[in-house]
């Protein structure tokens, strides 16, 4: 017997007829003689409608009510759910993250997992049951509920096959597996069979909306077998899995981009030592994650430069916190940009061949696209444009790599 954990998402379970559907679903899987754990998202816009309700309230809204009120979302669909599983006769029992125990640190709306006590759930296996968990949330050792994050179910489900010793996490969603690159941005991509967890932990870090980061990292350090699949449709999705010896990869996997993209710069900092730190230093402290860095030193060697990328989101605070640093360090001007995006090759193949990041500038110059910034990795090249080339710039490197073509 088999255990699984399965992931269905927002739009799998948007109504309840879909919620039906994942029910007949779920118990075709356990009458093939699996155990099956079941974690699932709020319904489709849930999470958003929350999030107004918040704003007409509170501008900021304090974090930990904030949680409080976006828990209820998986909440109502683990009850939902397993309502429907019961109507056909399937045993079923709901749980919340809290009643789980899916211990988290206390950082509220980015909660990170410490600990999971599979107890409880392995008792409903073993009575027959399926069990359905609330996804994206926690508690923290004071008992307050936590969330992990947009896409943070994805993580939960993962963190619950490594706890138990899952056969197979599988990740059902609104597309049939990992492709190339965004079919609605480039019709001819094309679903990969396979990726390796280095590949999709790039491809997830760099703007894919597949997986969450954090779940793909969950699954490369327990080793957990993970599978995108179709709430909608049949088919083998795509598995993903460590890299195999002697195996020729292709040369590049896949693009990715995001449009969630802010560029700050400050312009005539003294250059002197830790002074990244006294410019970094309190974005972090804001909680606001710095995703690209470049640092350009004068001529003369006595001022520097500094360009850095934020979550769109986090542009506005980002830009206040800055400019105040920069009045007390005595810098010539702060400016910003949020009408930029970042897009990303991906690929292992990257290691073994040369001229990668050449094809790709070239391709990018040929259509007239300015590149604004640049990072590397052994095994992916971003580059930060306008965000009016977007899409011209995905789907001529699709075509300059060759991606739709198997």
């Amino acid at each position: 017997m088999a255990l699984i954990v399965q992931k269905y998402g927002g739009t799998s379970v948007g109504t309840v007829e879909r919620i039906e559907a994942v029910a007949e679903k779920v118990i075709n899987y356990r009458n093939g003689g699996n155990e099956v754990v079941v974690v699932v998202s709020a319904m489709s816009g849930e999470t958003n409608r929350l999030l107004d309700l918040a704003k007409a309230i509170s501008s900021r809204p304090a974090p930990r009510e904030l949680d409080v009120l976006l828990a209820t979302g998986e909440q109502a669909t683990i009850a939902l759910l397993s309502m429907a599983l019961e109507k056909r006769g399937c045993a079923a029992r709901s749980y919340t993250g809290g009643q789980v125990h899916i211990r988290t640190d206390s950082t509220h709306n980015k909660a990170r997992i410490q600990d999971i006590d599979g107890t409880a759930i392995r008792r409903d296996l073993l009575a027959g049951r399926v069990v359905v968990v609330a996804g994206f949330q926690g508690v923290d050792e004071q008992g307050n509920i936590t969330t992990l994050g947009r896409g943070g179910s994805d993580t939960t489900a993962v963190a619950l096959a490594a706890a138990l010793k899952a056969d197979e996490c599988q990740i059902f969603t609104d597309v049939d597996g990992v492709y190339t690159t965004d079919p609605r941005v480039v019709p001819e991509a094309r679903r990969l069979e396979r990726i390796t967890f280095e590949e999709m932990l790039e491809m997830a870090s760099l703007g894919s909306k597949v997986l969450q980061i954090r779940s793909v990292e969950f699954a490369g350090k327990y080793n957990v077998p993970l599978r995108v699949l179709s709430s909608f449709e049949e088919g083998p999705g795509t598995l993903i899995t460590y890299e195999e010896e002697g195996m020729e990869q292709a040369l590049i996997s896949g693009i990715a981009f995001n449009r969630d993209e802010a560029k700050l710069t400050v312009l005539g900092v003294p250059d002197q030592p830790g002074i990244a730190h006294k410019l970094l230093g309190p974005i972090a402290d804001a909680n606001i994650e710095v995703d690209m860095i470049v640092q350009n030193v004068s001529p003369d060697q006595t001022a520097t430069d500094f360009t850095f990328t934020v979550h769109r989101n986090d542009y506005d605070r980002a830009l206040e916190i800055l400019g105040q640093v920069a009045r007390e360090l005595g810098a010539r001007e702060v400016s910003g940009d949020n009408k930029i995006v970042k897009i990303s090759i991906v690929g292992v193949g990257m290691r073994s061949h040369a001229g990668i990041a050449a094809t790709m500038f070239e391709t990018l110059a040929r259509e007239g696209i300015n590149i604004r910034m640049i990072s590397t990795s052994e095994i992916k090249i971003s580059v930060v444009v306008d965000e009016k080339y977007l899409e011209l710039g995905v789907r001529a490197l699709h075509e300059a790599f060759d991606l739709a073509r198997a």
